[in-house]
């Protein structure tokens, strides 16, 4: 077989496997084909992988020595590792911890692209300007998305930066890391002096590394989720221009795909939250303390599970609001067999989910899926908001930003102009919550001074299971 051959059919491999890509993704869009996308985006990324080692060679002996020589079992050991680590780490991680996994996950995928353009740098000369341009831009934006992601983990861990982080002059600082990482790719894009190349590598890694925690650590723990979005798009990115710097079509069309989609969900989380993007980097938002003045004055009413079983034995039109409690408190199934308990009661039962709900994109959807609750059920906010004052009960699980009616009343609010959950029109509103603390955001919440609001303190599991025990009796 000829080497024109042998490119053809290369090329024909990456283009089935750029077509798994699309269609898994694809099929990632809905609850029942999600599985099946995510199977069909891996057998792809396994075509890919097989194609490149076919395409430079690493697979052309079984000498021993030549294994050794051509890397072959310093790959095949990284892979095996890696998959070890991954099925171990996502077996392991419990629905609460599912945040911060993706938070890392973005990171690894902004860290292999950093490394792929060094290794390229170090084992290559530079070639044409275009080339050298996108090495540039893959260690730029790899190094942004690794430490960036790093933070995110933390925050959301609690195991780094915790609290509220002020950086002052957190712009001007920025501004300089840009400046002088875009310095740095010029330098190695111009000038062919070996220094020269070497000093602007060197100043670009640091730099977009630096600034990857700058950008993240002052941001609070409200936009968590949309940065984390963002995030993804910026590893999507780093693969591309990767691919364009190591001449890997493959790499530059999942790459696109991954950096596309992220941006296009972070576009529309800034939106669910009246936020944009430029507010999202560049000013502060969900770390505030500040008390809306709504409500303030009036003490929170407490309800026993009996009682609240009354009411919603009577009840004929129930939504459920679940929020990042409910992932902590596990009370997904229980929830399950409430709604069914409630159904069988002859209530109707809807879920209303809001973008942001959670600390990661699609997070409270991914927990009912778990739960096998009917994505005919799962509602977005401006689907149940028409109807919300002909709802008998809302449960509100754990869910505090995403149904703060100071977000539509009160000026004042860090929250002012977001799109909420009308919650607070239902005729009752039971909120489950562990105490009376704020939410993650640390911004309080007058929905639950309301008149026709009475909180249920403890495990949201428990105080669910209480009730499911209440209708069996």
């Amino acid at each position: 077989m000829n080497q024109q051959t042998i490119d053809a059919i290369i090329k024909i491999l990456y283009m089935i496997s750029c077509i798994f890509f699309i269609r898994g993704i694809k099929l990632l869009g809905k609850t029942e084909t999600a599985r099946r996308g995510n199977f069909l985006s891996a057998v792809g990324m396994l075509i890919a992988v097989i194609t490149v080692l076919s395409e430079k060679q690493v697979l052309g002996s079984w000498n021993i020595s030549s294994w050794l020589s051509n890397g072959y079992v310093y790959i095949a050991a990284a892979v095996m590792l890696g998959s070890v680590i991954g099925i171990v780490w996502a077996k392991k991680v419990q629905m609460t911890g599912m945040p911060e996994l993706v938070a890392l996950f973005n990171g690894f995928g902004g860290l292999s692209s950093l490394l792929v353009a060094l290794a390229q740098y170090l084992c290559q000369k530079k070639g044409d300007p275009f080339t050298a341009a996108s090495l540039g831009l893959t260690i730029a934006i790899g190094a942004i998305a690794f430490t960036g992601s790093v933070v995110a983990w933390g925050k959301l861990s609690g195991k780094l930066f915790k609290g509220n982080i002020s950086l002052p002059g957190k712009n001007f600082i920025n501004a300089v890391l840009v400046i002088i990482g875009l310095a740095g790719i010029v330098c190695y894009t111009v000038f062919a002096d070996p220094q020269i190349e070497f000093a602007g590598i060197v100043a670009t890694t640091a730099a977009f590394l630096i600034l990857g925690l700058t950008m993240v650590v002052a941001i609070g723990g409200g936009d968590m989720p949309v940065i984390i979005s963002l995030l993804n798009a910026f590893s999507g990115l780093a693969a591309a221009f990767a691919g364009f710097a190591i001449n890997n079509t493959v790499l530059v069309v999942s790459g696109c795909l991954v950096g596309a989609s992220g941006l296009i969900l972070t576009l529309i989380m800034c939106k669910a939250m009246n936020r944009t993007l430029y507010a999202l980097l560049f000013k502060s938002f969900g770390g505030s303390k500040k008390k809306s003045s709504v409500g303030v004055a009036k003490e929170p009413k407490a309800l026993s599970v009996e009682d609240a079983y009354l009411i919603l034995e009577a009840a004929k039109n129930v939504v459920v609001i679940p929020g990042y409690g409910m992932a902590v408190a596990q009370a997904q199934h229980a929830v399950k067999e409430l709604c069914d308990k409630l159904e069988a009661n002859g209530a109707e039962v809807n879920f209303a989910i809001h973008p942001v709900a959670g600390r990661m994109p699609g997070h409270m959807n991914v927990l009912l899926a778990e739960a096998n609750v009917p994505y005919e059920q799962l509602k977005t906010a401006d689907e149940m908001n028409p109807q919300m004052s002909n709802v008998d009960v809302a449960i509100v699980i754990g869910a505090n930003d995403v149904v703060n009616p100071a977000a539509i009343d009160d000026q004042s609010s860090p929250l002012y102009g977001m799109p909420v959950i009308n919650a607070f029109e239902a005729r009752t509103v039971f909120v489950l919550k562990r105490g009376k603390g704020t939410g993650f955001s640390g911004i309080e919440n007058p929905l639950f001074t309301n008149d026709n609001t009475v909180m249920i303190y403890g495990d949201a599991k428990q105080t669910v299971t209480s009730l499911v025990s209440e209708f069996e009796n």
